[in-house]
């Protein structure tokens, strides 16, 4: 393949003990993971020497399934709180980027503005905003409510939350804080502004009780692929995470999201998209089959039936036959680009809801692929180099092994291919992927506008 002067971004995406859902039983696992501090900075640390653009955190207000069976057998009810535990990486941690989920179905703007704009403090400019809009009635039930928001109303809600927090992100000039002692002026009353926002979901007056970030804004990611999720993250996201399933999607979904920028005035470069792939290394295509056959022999089929269902949209599969066909179900209130992914996966593959769950076990409808380091770095170059791809969330099937298999394996090839850094060129988050800093539309206006001349005023005669 022919190599390019373009430069793979990648991230690690962490779950606690591993993406495979059985990954906590594995024997090199971490199984207290989601309560091991010790652990995360780890795995951090790994990732920063190794040159990750960043470590990123998924998160659920709420544990992943209302089914205690399943759950009790899973590693996915205990977590830290992702910007606690970013805030405390970033002291850790020198160069490498942390971006974490938060809803925006079940918090309010001025505290996500707020929490962001402190970790971008507190790292010197690395934090990123994964906005999703929640997924189930999980969620819902912890917040006052007993039904999750409608698909379209909670796109609407997010879109206005989106111009909330990038308003307030806007509250201060990047030189607004002087802090002259002497003269005793704290802040240059000029380069502060107020929001005054009022919406259809929310009032918020502003200013941020934060100074602009060292990014100007933190970066702003988005996961969701639906019709809703594609328009909102054209207008507003800078990195897209997203699921395919073939190199065909991934392109088609490339293609739709750049050709959709200039209509918001914004170029191709200003968006990268990093679909997830769950790579299993192994030294041969035996080993690596080995390797993936260990962790599906662990998968517990009540396990693998909920999380099939919990992926799907939340439909109960229980009362099926595990090995006859899926059912014809109704569209979720859910991740819809997700249910017609795997809906799509099993019509086409023939696949019951065994086969369906044992396929997915790993990495959830992303792209898995098992195989040694050149078959996979092979995939990554195909789809960087041509239209699928500007980089890629690593889900490690457990950890910490399976980050040190890909580190220590596949990241070389990448490298001698020149694919990836050998070194960081920045400091910034932003820096690392590319993207531009944000300027202050008070700065911006001013920077355009010609200086007015003062005109001579005529003394006064006594």
């Amino acid at each position: 393949m022919p190599k390019t002067q373009r430069q793979i971004k990648l991230g690690a995406f962490l779950m606690p003990t591993g993406h495979h859902i059985a990954a906590w039983r594995h024997p090199g696992a971490q199984a207290d993971a989601g309560s091991n501090f010790r652990h995360y900075v780890e795995l951090a640390r790994k990732a920063e020497a190794a040159k990750f653009d960043a470590i990123f955190l998924a998160d659920s207000v709420g544990v992943r399934s209302s089914q205690l069976d399943s759950l009790s057998r899973t590693a996915r009810s205990d977590n830290f709180e992702p910007l606690t535990l970013l805030s405390a990486l970033a002291a850790v941690t020198e160069r490498i980027g942390l971006i974490a989920t938060v809803s925006t179905s079940y918090n309010e703007p001025y505290h996500v503005a707020r929490k962001f704009a402190s970790l971008d403090q507190i790292s010197g400019g690395r934090s990123g905003w994964n906005l999703v809009t929640s997924s189930g009635v999980g969620e819902a039930t912890n917040f006052n409510r007993e039904e999750h928001f409608e698909h379209a109303e909670r796109y609407r809600r997010a879109a206005e939350f989106v111009e909330v927090v990038t308003g307030l992100w806007n509250s201060w000039e990047d030189d607004a804080f002087v802090r002259d002692q002497a003269s005793g002026t704290y802040f240059d009353e000029d380069k502060l502004h107020v929001l005054h926002h009022k919406g259809d979901h929310f009032q918020v007056r502003g200013p941020l009780n934060v100074s602009r970030s060292p990014q100007g804004w933190p970066v702003v990611v988005q996961a969701g692929a639906s019709d809703d999720g594609r328009a909102l993250a054209a207008r507003t996201a800078e990195v897209i995470f997203v699921a395919h399933q073939t190199f065909e999607e991934a392109k088609t979904f490339y293609a739709d999201i750049k050709g959709r920028l200039p209509q918001y005035g914004r170029h191709a470069d200003d968006v990268k998209i990093m679909p997830g792939i769950f790579p299993v290394v192994g030294r041969t295509q035996a080993e690596a089959e080995d390797k993936f056959a260990q962790l599906q022999d662990l998968i517990d089929p009540v396990v693998g039936v909920s999380l099939l269902a919990n992926v799907i949209g939340g439909f109960d599969l229980s009362k099926y036959p595990v090995d006859g066909p899926l059912p014809e179900l109704p569209e979720t209130n859910g991740p819809k680009s997700r249910q017609r992914l795997l809906l799509d996966l099993a019509r086409r593959d023939g696949l019951t809801i065994r086969q369906l769950y044992l396929r997915i076990a790993g990495a959830r409808g992303h792209q898995q692929v098992v195989g040694t380091p050149e078959t996979i770095a092979d995939q990554l170059q195909q789809w960087f180099d041509e239209g699928g791809a500007d980089g890629f969330n690593i889900m490690s099937p457990w950890l910490p092994g399976g980050l040190d298999d890909f580190i220590t394996l596949v990241l070389p090839e990448l490298r001698r291919r020149g694919l990836v850094r050998t070194e960081y060129e920045g400091t910034t988050l932003r820096e690392h992927l590319g993207l531009k800093r944000p300027v202050h539309p008070a700065a911006a206006a001013r920077a355009f506008s010609p200086p007015v001349r003062a005109e001579p005023v005529e003394a006064a005669h006594p």
